[in-house]
């Protein structure tokens, strides 16, 4: 069965490489905040609306994220994050949860889910195979010109992590973006995040961070 899975453009796209691999249901709930806007700009707004949901709803979470960047902990789908500050939360079809920039629509990050019946992210190939088809078969369009640039694996409390950095290009903009990978019972997991190549140099340390930040609860 191949990997069925979403980008933040909606795509779904196909892998005959990862076998057993199946669409998994949606399960994220998403949350909206709204606010009339009065002398606060919508940027600024949103900011504060969503500093103030972390905090209420979980002030120990919050204390855990670095300066600049908000949680996010899924204990249903077994996961968590960071993202910068700012970012809204948006509902994209496919996608377990989105968070991006207000301004700049090429700054996001996302998480799908699709079931597997393998174990861990190993089981699907070498780091370099499993980079290659990910970012030019699933994480971008047809047509785009796709250069990997760096690939890494890592460990953490039992579970291995595939992390892609590569470019996309269309006649229109080049993203830089990140990509990290993992698989744990029954779910592949896929973090998406990225900028367009213009500000990668202002973005590139916040991006890594968040990246990096993605990890399996249990």
């Amino acid at each position: 069965m191949a990997l069925k899975t979403s980008v933040s453009s909606t795509r779904q796209v196909s892998s005959r490489a990862f076998a057993g691999v199946a669409p998994r249901p949606v399960s994220r709930r998403v949350v909206q905040c709204r606010a009339a806007a009065g002398d606060i700009g919508r940027r600024e707004l949103l900011q504060a609306a969503s500093a103030a949901v972390l905090l209420t709803a979980s002030p120990a979470l919050a204390a855990k994220a670095p300066k600049g960047f908000n949680p996010v902990e899924d204990a249903q789908d077994n996961y968590r994050f960071v993202y910068p500050f700012g970012w809204q939360e948006v509902a994209v079809k496919g996608a377990d949860v989105v968070f991006k920039d207000v301004v700049e629509p090429l700054e996001s990050v996302s998480v799908t889910l699709t079931a597997t019946d393998k174990k861990d992210i190993t089981e699907f190939g070498d780091l370099q195979t499993v980079a290659e088809t990910l970012a030019k078969d699933v994480l971008t369009a047809p047509g785009t010109e796709v250069k990997i640039i760096a690939t890494e694996q890592r460990e953490a409390k039992g579970h291995n992590y595939y992390q892609i950095e590569f470019t996309a290009s269309t006649s229109r903009y080049t993203r830089h973006q990140l990509a990290v990978v993992a698989a744990n019972n029954g779910t592949f997991y896929t973090l998406t995040t990225g900028s367009n190549e213009r500000r990668w140099g202002k973005m590139k340390d916040k991006l890594e961070t968040t990246v990096k930040s993605f990890s399996l609860i249990n």
